[in-house]
């Protein structure tokens, strides 16, 4: 299973009560203090779509759950390259993302530098919780002050001026974050459409506050079978295996 994502880590939880099904929980290695899962795992990455399709034929893998974070956009789609390539059976273990509500101001952008465009050139106190990978994309807009939400810090040091880093892992209830936007005088939030229950307080405390949200688009839509509860997974793994002809032997990489 490739990880990274609480949904992944509910599904290990699972796989870890099933004496029939080996698992192994892959994570790319890009956070620093990782919670270490129920089944064996690993870190690193495998060299791109060749290389994991190597590594499931060299293991003999049953099945492929690609339950990485929605917008692991290149990490997916190595995920599915391998999986065709290898002829193993890819499961897309999701969330489905958050849906507009009628008091919500909501702006939606296709891109982090369409975001970065949308906040106008006027200086504001922004909240940035888009995780490390893109927060260079603001260093186009150094006039705003940003409040910066990561699990680890974030290295290199960004170019921006005023900013302040907090570190935290969530979930993150609506009451502690309209105090935390309260107290950090926050006219605007920038999010990606994640999905899921963990992040939901901020839009909560958005939508209280009546601020604007400048929203994230996923990048596209999953590759594989596309579902939304651990359970179904197994479930599906367990019709695999009704397939083979034999006990399952997933693994998931």
């Amino acid at each position: 299973m490739l990880g990274g994502s609480s949904e992944a880590s509910a599904l290990a939880r699972l796989l870890a009560r099933r004496a029939d099904i080996a698992a192994i929980l892959s994570f790319a290695g890009r956070t620093k203090d990782l919670i270490v899962p129920p089944i064996p795992f690993r870190v690193g990455g495998f060299g791109g779509a060749e290389g994991l399709a190597a590594y499931l034929r060299h293991e003999a893998m049953d099945v492929l759950v690609d339950a990485t974070h929605p917008f692991a956009e290149t990490i997916s789609a190595n995920a599915a390259k391998a999986a065709a390539s290898a002829g193993v059976p890819l499961l897309v273990l999701t969330r489905p993302p958050w849906m507009r509500e009628a008091s919500d101001r909501w702006i939606d952008v296709a891109t982090m530098e369409a975001a970065v465009a949308a906040l106008g050139s006027a200086p504001r106190r922004v909240f940035l919780t888009i995780g490390r990978s893109q927060l260079e994309a603001f260093a186009a807009a150094p006039q705003h002050f940003y409040l910066i939400r990561s699990v680890d810090p974030v290295d290199p040091a960004l170019c921006l001026p005023y900013r302040r880093l907090v570190l935290a892992r969530g979930p993150f209830d609506a009451d502690a974050e309209e105090v935390l936007m309260r107290a950090e005088k926050i006219d605007c939030v920038v999010s990606k459409n994640s999905g899921g229950a963990a992040s939901y307080g901020k839009l909560e405390a958005a939508r209280r506050l009546g601020l604007p949200v400048i929203m994230v688009g996923r990048p596209q839509a999953p590759h594989g079978a596309a579902l939304y509860a651990p359970e179904d997974v197994v479930a599906r793994i367990e019709a695999h295996g009704q397939v083979l002809g034999k006990p399952l032997a997933l693994r998931g990489v």
